[in-house]
């Protein structure tokens, strides 16, 4: 299995030699880890890759070559892995799936786990009650029920409110080519020249003037004209956003190339008390979101990227985010934003004409006062025409 791991590492583009395959080989003969697969993939991690750029593809190699070995992690319930195991699908026709109802609200469907938690005892598998797969239980993964917590496994319906498992996401790439530049050509409208800084810049007009008047060569210089704007960039990655990467990467790189003044942060599905500039590093290096009200100007353009489709839970209610509990609703954050940045847009990249399907969309459309437009050419430029309009 190492020796298809090693070749398969290669065959990614990962330069792995077999001096660095017999160094893990030694380092695996003398314990120096626990025999866990996490550290397993930390040490092999360590030892193949000495560029940050490979880390993505090295790990979705490990995960091809060692699907199934490797247990998930963040799972804080003590549930038993073999209990999670997709054993077998049950398909629902659309009128079954309509009989199943919700148990209610989210105080009721997280108290429910919580007395299902403390009474199963067992494997359980296509039922409708107890934690486990393939039926149409609120609890578990591989079923259908209209709203409740997935518990490992793969999102299928994207019903979810709250899902009990760790995921790491990729960072957008924005050295990425654009694959059509009128993105750029959009983002030009909120361009603010200003002259700021040292005067490094021949000012041939007042050269002239000075010349002729003082009748002596009489250089005059002047401080390079710059985008004097300054953005920040919330960017939603993950989960229901992946379909979008590609286009979210063509407007990244874009907006890179266009403000100078610019600082992105990355969140998932809705904002909170924290947000990150690594997705390697989203669970322990993350910016509190009060810094970021309290460090840049109201001045600043605030845009927003992200399809706005999740459970309305995750931005009315505490707790409500699908990977952590929230003291405070997702709401209450977005509020303060458009509060102390008064040219805020959000961009979605869903089909304008699915909008009114999605609860959460509509939700986060009135909490921006409909300052909500579609990530096209045409939205783009609605968008910026928005953001240089005085309020």
């Amino acid at each position: 299995m190492l020796l298809n791991f090693l070749d398969a590492l290669r065959a990614a583009g990962i330069p792995a030699s077999i001096k660095e395959h017999l160094l893990l080989l030694e380092a695996l003969d003398r314990d120096v880890i626990a025999r866990r697969p996490e550290d397993f993939y930390y040490l092999a991690r360590a030892t193949y890759v000495k560029d940050e750029a490979l880390l993505d593809r090295f790990d979705q190699v490990f995960a091809r070559i060692f699907k199934g070995i490797v247990s998930e992690e963040g799972v804080d319930a003590d549930i038993p892995e073999e209990w999670l195991r997709l054993v077998a699908e049950k398909f629902l026709s659309p009128e079954e799936m309509e009989k199943i109802k919700s148990l209610g609200d989210w105080d009721e469907i997280m108290k429910t786990l919580k007395e299902r938690l403390e009474e199963q005892k067992d494997r359980h598998q296509g039922g409708n009650k107890w934690i486990g797969t393939g039926g149409t239980s609120p609890f578990g993964h591989g079923g259908y029920n209209p709203e409740g917590v997935r518990i490992g496994g793969e999102s299928r319906h994207k019903r979810a409110i709250k899902v009990w498992e760790k995921r790491e996401f990729a960072n957008l790439d924005n050295q990425k080519e654009l694959g059509t530049r009128n993105i750029k050509v959009a983002l030009r409208r909120l361009r603010r020249f200003a002259r700021e800084g040292a005067a490094e810049e021949l000012d041939l007009d007042a050269t002239i003037r000075g010349t002729a008047r003082q009748g002596w060569l009489d250089i005059r210089m002047r401080p390079e004209r710059h985008n004097a704007v300054k953005l920040l960039l919330f960017l939603d990655v993950g989960g229901s956003m992946d379909p979008f990467v590609t286009l979210c990467e063509e407007l990244f790189s874009a907006a890179t190339g266009e403000f100078k003044n610019m600082e992105f942060f990355y969140f998932h599905n809705c904002l909170y008390e924290g947000v990150w500039k690594d997705n390697r590093r989203r669970f322990s290096e993350r910016t509190p979101t009060w810094d970021i009200l309290h460090k840049y100007g109201h001045d600043y353009k605030v845009i927003f990227v992200g399809d706005a489709a999740m459970s309305p839970y995750e931005i009315s209610h505490p707790g409500g985010s699908v990977e952590h509990m929230n003291d405070e609703a997702g709401a209450v954050w977005l509020q303060r934003v458009t509060h102390t940045y008064p040219a805020t847009v959000w961009l979605n990249p869903a089909a304008q004409a699915h909008w009114t399907y999605s609860q959460s969309t509509q939700i986060i459309r009135d909490l921006f006062q409909g300052r909500m437009f579609p990530l096209t050419l045409g939205g783009i430029d609605a968008a910026m025409r928005k953001l240089t309009r005085k309020r």
